[in-house]
């Protein structure tokens, strides 16, 4: 549940956009700067894994859950000491490190434009750590924009079919440009499953041919891909604490809920926004039961009905919010605090919502500049407390 989980929450909030880092529909050529960087092939993708259609969403996401914490667990045995992460990275002598430098320079600067939040928090990890992550936010940052950016209109799936041949190709060492090249330096280095990054792209596939979800079952795997995504991708770079009893697994579980939580606080806020573009990301059958439909939300009335039928929706974000919180003390020291951060900010935009009478058809729930800062103090408290510290 790292704080690259950010990504999701700051990829929206700024207008701007960076569709000139987001890939051409032709795809882009490679330049030749990725003629000098070698890298080795990293992580190797995991076999599929959404696949059978008998289990719920869940189980499916939980097969990718335990793939990662496998991965991150052979990653950790003590044995393997070249795996030290302030030891210097042996290479075969051909690297470039000066571009290799200069790309994460660019990763960290996107990350200061688009989330200032969450970079000034990355400035407290490990420099390591702390590039991986710019890494990985830029790549979700392009990734979301392909569908949601200036230039979603002219996105197909074939565009989404050659970013992820670019996938590939950046986790076999063959990056096309310099931002590839920071994150297939970051996947060579950390143990994170190439698995994920597909599932995020399979989110933007879904959000090319699909505006509705009949049940919860279905939001669930939909907000897996675009969020819950995020958590697997960066925890490895974050890091568990050594001290930590936890299993792998558990800590991995809170990852994906803080993904989810986060996921239903963006589809709770933005009812009013989506409606207006013809979506309803809500789960078909809850509204049936609470007497509502599609028609009641394009209309955007506030009713007794709507405020039952949200106060439940917002119980169940909730409910993974505190599902979240569990693996939070387990992180590293240097990555608590941004976690934190996100999980307190983010959670209080369900109190705002409450707050503006459960109206997300014309209001926007934010939180507030002064909420914010207070917030930060909180959450720095919170990092304090360590695994053998929890009740």
């Amino acid at each position: 549940m790292a704080a690259v989980l950010w990504v999701q929450v700051c990829l929206k909030e700024n207008g701007n956009s960076l569709v000139s880092l987001a890939p051409k529909n032709g795809g882009p050529k490679r330049p030749k700067m990725c003629s000098k960087l070698s890298f080795s092939s990293g992580s190797l993708a995991l076999s599929g894994t959404i696949a059978h259609p008998a289990r719920s969403s869940e189980e499916k996401v939980y097969e990718v859950v335990l793939k990662q914490a496998a991965l991150v667990r052979e990653r950790r045995k003590p044995e393997e000491k070249s795996l030290d992460l302030n030891l210097p990275i042996k290479t075969d002598g051909t690297t470039n490190w000066d571009l290799l430098n200069e790309a994460y320079d660019r990763c960290g600067e996107v990350c200061a434009e688009y989330a200032k939040t969450f970079y000034l928090g990355t400035l407290l990890m490990t420099p390591e750590r702390r590039k991986a992550v710019w890494a990985i936010y830029v790549w979700c940052r392009r990734t979301d924009e392909l569908v949601d950016g200036p230039n979603a209109s002219h996105i197909t799936p074939k565009a989404l079919d050659r970013w992820e041949k670019r996938l590939t190709d950046l986790y076999e060492g063959r990056p096309f440009d310099m931002y590839d090249a920071a994150l297939s330096h970051t996947v060579s280095k950390f143990p994170v499953d190439i698995q994920p990054f597909r599932d995020m792209i399979e989110g933007m596939r879904l959000d090319l041919r699909k505006s509705r979800y009949m049940n919860f079952d279905e939001l669930y795997l939909y907000c897996y891909y675009v969020a819950g995504t995020v958590g697997l991708m960066s925890v490895p770079v974050m890091g568990i604490a050594p001290e930590s009893k936890a299993s792998t697994e558990s800590v991995y579980n809170a990852a994906l809920a803080l993904g989810i939580a986060n996921q239903l606080t963006n589809i709770l806020r933005d009812v009013g926004e989506d409606a207006r573009r013809g979506r309803v990301y809500l789960p078909q059958d809850e509204l049936a039961r609470a007497g509502l439909s599609d028609e009641d939300i394009f209309r955007g009335k506030v009713t007794d009905k709507w405020r039952s039928f949200m106060k439940g929706q917002i119980k169940r974000a909730r409910m993974f919010f505190d599902q979240a919180e569990k693996g939070v003390a387990d992180l590293s020291a240097a990555s608590r605090w941004p976690v934190w951060a996100s999980l307190l900010l983010y959670r209080q935009i369900l109190d705002a919502i409450e707050a503006n009478d459960y109206d997300n058809f014309t209001k926007r729930a934010y939180v507030g500049k002064a909420k914010k800062f207070l917030s930060l103090p909180a959450a720095y408290g919170r990092a304090l407390v360590g695994p053998s510290n929890m009740a």
